[in-house]
């Protein structure tokens, strides 16, 4: 590999999202250190003669070995990575590093330059972004088989299993690096004298409530002051938005007719306004109603987890660089809340899942009356992005800054229940 093409990829790792939030390590020689440890880890268990017991990665060895499409990509996606940052070398040692990860939670790095909290986005940082990975994450059956070993991964961050890096030691999620670094005191912790103090699992953890009094509801009784349904960054807020757009290029406009699936409501949101930020891992994980109202849709569509826009250019942060373009195309939620104010009219509250989010929950359903500020869900485990689509007019003006930054996971902060609009 030549010294320029070296130093392009460090310098856009320099300004991944893995150098400002944590998703990845700080330092790129950390995702190297990684893999390589977790190939060591896979040998052992081969070298034992373990075999593939997960069901769902069994499942995606048996996609790869019927559908002679996937099995040429996923071939050659291993085949086109870098020699010098190439540690899997066959299917079946990709198959094996899968099945290693579903029964792992992951450990908790002080260091920001060696967190590494993401495992699924670290083993495909590489191969994503090949031409070839770039055509199968976008393949039909290919992203189905890996939403399923992301779901099977789910349950067990779910189970009590993934407890155990729930832990005041060094590399634990309750030490007090740990506690500090992700402003525990902010939220509710069930029991600080029991074991894991309480929390019933990774997940559970993950997704911990917050204190009331750390966020506020504002303007309660004014309907025409709009809170942010999540905390995050702001990523970046359109008007005018197209019912459809070319939301592959660059610059990523918005495309309405995809974001909402083709939804019946769509016409409403044509020319209106959408507000987009982004949740790092460390952030609040449940998201809330920005407006009171009633649900007239709530439905979660099933989409694309590691596809990102060419048009960003190489991405090796799992196409963080793409969430205009991830508004179209990826899992997400859709919930449609209808205000009493017809100016205000209806609302899209569409949660965004990213790379290991594969676990959209919603917690109301059509007809029900809710609350500025009442949650309507949440993600597990991972970081994640949210749209909030008004309809034209609706909005008189933002009340929190734009991103100038140049970066769009760098945008300034919001925060659950937090004014971030004024009706008209």
């Amino acid at each position: 590999m030549s010294d320029e093409v070296e130093n392009a990829i460090e310098a856009r790792y320099r300004r991944s999202f893995g150098q400002i939030a944590g998703y990845l390590p700080k330092n790129r020689a950390a995702v190297d250190a990684w893999q390589r440890k977790l190939k060591r880890e896979i040998a052992e268990r081969r070298a034992k003669g373990d075999r593939i017991v997960s069901p769902s990665v069994a499942a995606l060895a048996r996609l790869i070995e019927s559908d002679g499409i996937v099995r040429m990509y996923v071939n050659q996606m291993i085949d086109q990575v870098w020699p010098k940052y190439k540690q899997i070398d066959d299917i079946p040692e990709l198959l094996a590093a899968l099945e290693q990860i579903t029964t792992t939670a992951p450990e908790y790095r002080w260091n920001p330059a060696d967190q590494n909290s993401f495992p699924v986005s670290t083993l495909f940082t590489y191969m994503m972004m090949t031409p070839a990975g770039e055509a199968v994450f976008r393949n039909e059956a290919f992203n189905g088989a890996i939403r399923t070993i992301l779901q099977e991964w789910c349950a067990f961050l779910d189970s009590a299993e993934s407890r155990y890096v729930l832990n005041e030691g060094e590399d634990g999620w309750l030490s007090q690096p740990a506690y500090e670094q992700n402003k525990l005191y902010e939220f509710e912790i069930p029991d600080r004298k029991t074991p894991h103090w309480g929390f019933a699992s990774f997940n559970a953890y993950f997704h911990r409530q917050i204190k009331p009094e750390f966020r506020p509801l504002a303007a309660p009784d004014d309907p025409k002051v709009i809170v942010s349904a999540n905390d995050g960054t702001v990523v970046t807020w359109a008007q005018d938005v197209r019912a459809q757009a070319k939301f592959w290029l660059k610059g990523q406009p918005y495309s309405l007719i995809d974001m909402l699936n083709g939804s019946e409501y769509t016409e409403r949101f044509i020319g209106g306004d959408v507000f987009q930020s982004f949740l790092s891992g460390a952030d609040y994980h449940r998201w809330h109603s920005p407006v009171d109202g009633v649900v007239r849709c709530a439905e979660v569509v099933d989409g694309l987890m590691f596809s990102d826009a060419e048009s960003a250019g190489w991405d090796p942060t799992a196409a963080t660089y793409s969430q205009g373009y991830e508004s179209s195309v990826n899992t997400r939620g859709l919930v449609f809340v209808e205000s009493a104010d017809p100016v205000i009219g209806m609302v899209c509250v569409m949660p965004i899942g990213i790379t290991e989010i594969s676990s959209v929950k919603l917690e109301v359903k059509a007809g029900d009356q809710v609350k500025k500020g009442q949650e309507l869900g949440y993600f597990s485990y991972g970081g994640s992005s949210m749209c909030l689509v008004f309809q034209r007019g609706a909005i008189d003006r933002f009340t929190v800054p734009p991103n100038q930054s140049g970066n769009q996971d760098d945008g300034p902060p919001i925060f659950v229940n937090a004014r971030i609009a004024i009706a008209r």
